[in-house]
């Protein structure tokens, strides 16, 4: 089982090893909060080897507060959850990117 921490360290080495003095001056990962509360993070795919990948979308909705949806669109890895789902949506993306 995936903990918060590999993922976190995981979603870093992911982020460097993109870093080519190019793509991270125009793509990135940006985690940013809802009002609902809840999570957004949007992952950059273009110039990765992911940029044309498809994904079957995610969506879990088990309270409230415990929910994600996941997806592609345009390129760009899309999550969204609740409060205590910010790991959940970076371990999608980490199977989605190991897949």
């Amino acid at each position: 089982m995936v903990t918060s921490q590999d993922v976190l360290l995981w979603i870093q080495d992911w982020y460097v090893r993109q870093c080519d003095d190019e793509w991270e001056h125009s793509y990135g990962v940006r985690i940013d909060t809802l009002d609902n509360p809840g999570w957004r993070v949007s992952i950059d795919l273009t110039s990765t080897a992911l940029g044309n990948q498809s994904m079957i979308a995610v969506q879990t909705e088990r309270t409230d507060n415990d929910w994600i949806h996941c997806l592609v669109i345009d390129k760009q890895f899309r999550g969204y959850g609740g409060p205590n789902n910010l790991s959940e949506i970076l371990i999608v993306f980490q199977n989605f990117a190991q897949s």
